[in-house]
């Protein structure tokens, strides 16, 4: 009898692999959102369910494609990490598509709704797609299916600077993808397997060989453009600004955290940590770098009349929280950045969800336009500032959490320096925010605030299911900080004893 949950790793990916196409022949119809809107949810359920079932089992889940057991065949891995991952790019991607659809039929034509669905079904695949694979070259194809759709939704923003965002998205990408294939490349070619654990352990072999060291140095520039860490951040800007309010909002919540995530696996679950952080200064090189792009992102942010291109700038600067706790090379540091991922998550998609009920009833997000729309649009403000808290790491919000995870592993490293300077960046989070906030509440309302009204209902519900988000996962941390810190340890420990 075949085991249902056995299952659920294939259906996740193929059900919006083989809907997106669906979407193409049905066309213009509203059964085009519905079945979308379906599939999206239904695979937030697998992932869901896959990942309690490994949570109280403590074994992954498997899967062998065609039956071909591994290394010769692709093999699906549910585990701790990967599943955490898959639920909450799943269920935000859900979420966002159901908070979405008044907002795609202001901002985007109604001849291109169907593309629209169609392609944000491809887009979610190869997010998922990246975190469940086991085979590597795997991971470069889904990595290009979510790049190359991640393209065509950007470029149908409204204004031309879209199309033109796209653009240098598309080729700043694509030399990140290339980086990545030629390390890909390189690994195969000495260890004639694309299997990640059957690499991992060929690679043992190799100690600190010239070759490896290439193909290390080529896969973490590419995946470092692909999570845009600063200085190779430049293609984000401009994307979040100009893409449709609900690309913005389901990228922004997703796509860089997916790519923290690869880099996460390549670090420990293909290298290991002895020979990322103990052949090469990368442990050093990772906190200096993300110290700079947390401080010079968060200074540019505070100088934005754009809030979604000043959201863009924090991103940037909240990727290197991230690769913060990645370079302290420790239990602590690694949960933090895990618990980071998903808190940014839904904290950046939350606030990127009001700048588009925002963008719906005002048709704009700059800052003169969004003056007293606090008096006009209550609901949308007071979600904005939540997000907000939860950005600069108030206590009881998600990011405090995080950060303070952060904070005391600096500590226990003997790291005080870092730690200082964690504390005053969160000051910098504070300018900018409060920019926002004062303009909503405290100015004299713009014209175009005067005349608004409150977003819609299926706009507002959705963005506050996120936002309350941010506040459950504030107070009750057993399951995001619980299953980041199993995973940590499982990604530590497998490492030292050679499992990698």
């Amino acid at each position: 009898m075949i085991d249902f949950v056995s299952q659920l790793p294939i259906l996740m990916i193929v059900l919006p692999l083989i809907a997106a196409p669906i979407c193409v022949l049905i066309g213009g119809r509203q059964a085009t959102y519905v079945l979308s809107l379906i599939v999206a949810w239904a695979s937030f359920a697998c992932a869901l369910t896959c990942l309690m079932q490994v949570w109280t089992s403590g074994q992954p889940i498997k899967y062998d494609i065609g039956n071909w057991e591994p290394p010769y065949g692709i093999e699906y891995v549910v585990d701790l990490l990967s599943g955490f991952v898959l639920t909450f790019v799943s269920g935000l991607g859900a979420i966002v598509l159901t908070y979405g659809k008044r907002s795609i039929e202001k901002e985007i034509p109604q001849s291109k709704h169907y593309l629209f669905y169609a392609t944000y079904l491809l887009c979610m695949t190869g997010l998922m797609g990246m975190c469940i694979t086991g085979d590597l070259f795997n991971v470069f194809v889904f990595l290009e299916i979510s790049s190359l759709s991640s393209y065509a939704l950007i470029s149908l923003g409204k204004t031309r600077r879209a199309p033109l965002a796209a653009l240098q998205y598309l080729i700043l990408g694509t030399i990140g993808a290339t980086f990545l294939l030629i390390g890909i490349g390189l690994l195969y070619q000495m260890t004639g397997t694309l299997n990640m654990a059957d690499m991992s352990g060929r690679l043992e072999e190799f100690g600190g060989k010239r070759t490896m060291l290439v193909a290390f140095a080529f896969m973490t520039i590419g995946l470092f453009i692909k999570m845009a860490l600063f200085p190779l951040h430049t293609w984000l800007p401009n994307a979040y600004t100009y893409a449709p309010s609900t690309v913005t909002a389901f990228i922004a919540a997703t796509s860089t955290k997916v790519s923290v995530y690869a880099f996460i696996r390549l670090m420990y679950g293909i290298f290991g940590h002895e020979f990322a952080f103990g052949s090469t200064p990368l442990e050093e090189a990772l906190i200096v770098m993300a110290l700079i792009g947390i401080f010079v992102a968060s200074t540019a942010a505070i100088y934005q009349d754009n809030v979604k291109r000043l959201l863009a700038y924090s991103s940037i600067g909240q990727i290197g929280y991230m690769l913060l706790g990645i370079g302290l090379v420790s239990v602590g540091g690694l949960t933090a950045a895990i618990v980071h991922m998903f808190n940014h998550a839904i904290i950046k998609g939350g606030l990127f969800m009001a700048m588009g009920c925002f963008a719906y009833r005002l048709g704009s997000v700059k800052l003169e336009d969004l003056r007293g729309a606090g008096r006009t649009m209550p609901w949308t403000s007071v979600a904005f500032a939540i997000g907000g808290l939860g950005l600069i790491g108030v206590p009881l919000t998600a990011g405090f959490i995080s950060k303070w995870l952060l904070l005391t592993s600096c500590f226990d490293a003997g790291r005080w320096p870092v730690a200082a300077l964690m504390l005053v960046s969160s000051l910098l989070a504070l300018v900018y925010v409060w920019r926002v906030v004062e303009a909503l509440f405290f100015a004299e309302p713009s014209t175009a605030a005067k005349e608004a009204k409150e977003a819609p209902l299926s706009m507002l519900v959705p963005m506050y299911v996120v936002i309350a988000a941010t506040i459950v996962f504030g107070v009750w941390t057993q399951w995001s900080a619980g299953i980041s810190s199993e995973a940590a340890e499982f990604l530590l420990k497998a490492a030292e004893g050679g499992q990698r």
